[in-house]
This record gives C-alpha cells, structure tokens and sequence, in this order.
C-alpha cells in the first residue's frame, strides 16, 4: 500500500522548507506554502537559480499566519508582524504580473543582508485569483505553477542508482523540494500515470510532469551551486518531449482536507505517461535502493 512519508511546505518561495507531521491542503496546496516571495526593488521574483543562498534562509509560520520568523546562519532572527491588509504592489513572477503585500523596512534590509543584493518580500494578498495550467487547473500562491509538487521514493531512488553508475553521490529529496513524497511504488515515476489521487480527506488531480530546473543543483544545506548533477543523468533518461527533463509531478487540489505522515495513498484514476516512450522504456526495471547516508 502506498503511504505519504514527508510533507513539506516553503513559506518563502526559494527558501528552506519546513517538515510536518500533518497538514491542511487548501485549494492553493498547503497552508501558507509560497504565501511570501523574496523580489527586487523593481518587482522581480528571486529564486535559488541566481541567488542560492535563499536556500539557507529558514522561515517559520504561525499556523494562524499572522506571524513570520526569519533564520539564517550568522544573522540575528527576524520575527515580523505579517502585513496581510497593506497597500498592493505589481510583483514579475515568470513574466506574469500578480499583486503582492510588501512587509516592510526590517524585513527589506534583513533579506538584503542575507542575500547580499538588495530585495524586499511580499506576501500573496487574500484576493489572489491566480490560475495555474495543466491538465488540471487550479490556483496557487508564489509556486512555480501548480498547487503541489508530488515525488516517490522509488523515483529518487532509480535516480540515485544511476548517480552511483557515473560514480556520483546520491542526493538527498530535498534537492528537489517536494510538498509530499510517497513510498510504496515499487516502479519508478508511477506518479507520472497516477492521475487522481485520494489522500486523507482530500483529493488531487494530475496537472502535468514537474520540468527541472538548476536549483536541482543547489545543495540546500550549504546554499551554493553543485552542479552539474543531478541534470545531466536526468538528460539521458528523463527528456521530456517540450524540451527539459522530467522528476516528479505537479498536482492540484480537487478538494480540500486534511493530511497526514502515513495516509495511504489510494489512486482513484490513472493515465498515460506523458514522457517520450524511448525514455519510459528506461524506468521500468526493480532498482536497488541508494539513499544518502542521513
């Protein structure tokens, strides 16, 4: 039987993310995930593909939400008031212009510290009507797209096997930020045809295969650039047929609920592999399990 094993969610899109025992999906994914947003003065979205060091900067969120701490190595803790009611500013998130909470001057100057570029963090403000893509559509906050980011254990560790045929160290998930990983698919990329999804009391719908970027390559624990794994083995197995590589999948909430560290995973409806057939081919053997030493 499948079971969800993690649950993690990034207050702060491109930061560090924060483990849970047990969750509340919304329509946009988890309670509070990417509700902040590191961006420039002029608006821009940053992210761990130009400024790894987001990836040492540990948030945490009250579970009501109107509390933000800020950590980071060598810097004092920011604890903020969070501005849910402010006055609205234009924020670029991949060229689409959304609307964005700015929470001020302490968290401004803390954020440029850490970052050492000057940036300003917003917050998704109670009006955001954002619609993602995919087969799916749904909402979600400062996410990349959609609503969640699915990856099983059997993926990682196919991964992992042929990282150890180049003579390359297994990687740890969190290279990949995942909002839930499941275990008990025995075939790598199962998630890629699990097309519903039923767990605790909510359901999820198939929106399309998770495309890769090179905060793959970002080691999260130290915030710096590793490359040129894990991109290049996924190249020779993972190609998607739009261009890029595929891990993992991307979801969004049918309806919402509660979930838990070891719900089953029940798969109410499935679908074709939307990867080229030639790279499927390559998924479809028993793997031995590779994981990083913890």
């Amino acid at each position: 039987m499948a079971r969800i094993v993690e649950l993690s969610y990034y207050p702060v899109k491109g930061c560090a993310g924060a483990s849970a025992r047990k969750v509340l999906l919304t329509p946009a994914g988890i309670a509070h995930d990417r509700s902040f947003m590191a961006i420039s003065e002029e608006g821009v979205y940053r992210t761990q593909r130009r400024h790894p060091r987001l990836a040492l900067i540990k948030p945490a969120i009250s579970d009501d939400g109107e509390r933000l701490t800020l950590r980071a190595p060598h810097v004092e803790p920011l604890d903020l008031s969070v501005d849910a009611t402010g006055a609205r500013r234009p924020v670029d998130l991949f060229g689409a212009t959304y609307q964005g909470i700015d929470q001020g001057v302490r968290a401004a100057e803390w954020l440029s510290d850490v970052l050492r570029v000057r940036s300003r963090l917003v917050r998704v403000p109670p009006e955001h009507d954002r619609v993602t893509d995919g087969r799916t559509p749904g909402t979600s906050g400062y996410a990349d797209s959609c609503a969640l980011h699915v990856l099983s254990r059997s993926t990682l560790d196919l991964l992992n096997q042929k990282l150890a045929e180049r003579g390359a160290a297994p990687l740890p998930v969190n290279r990949f930020r995942p909002n839930i990983v499941i275990d008990g698919w025995d075939e790598p990329h199962t998630e890629d045809r699990a097309h519903g999804l039923r767990v605790g009391t909510a359901e999820l719908g198939y929106a399309k295969l998770a495309i890769r970027c090179a905060v793959t390559m970002v080691e999260q624990e130290s915030g710096e650039k590793a490359g040129p794994e894990p991109l290049r083995t996924l190249a020779g197995y993972r190609r998607a047929a739009e261009g890029g590589v595929a891990f993992g999948t991307k979801l969004s909430v049918l309806r919402p609920g509660r979930v838990r560290v070891g719900d089953n995973v029940t798969v109410t409806s499935w679908g074709e592999s939307e990867l080229r057939p030639s790279h499927r081919m390559a998924d479809r053997r028993a793997v031995p399990v590779v994981r990083p030493a913890p």
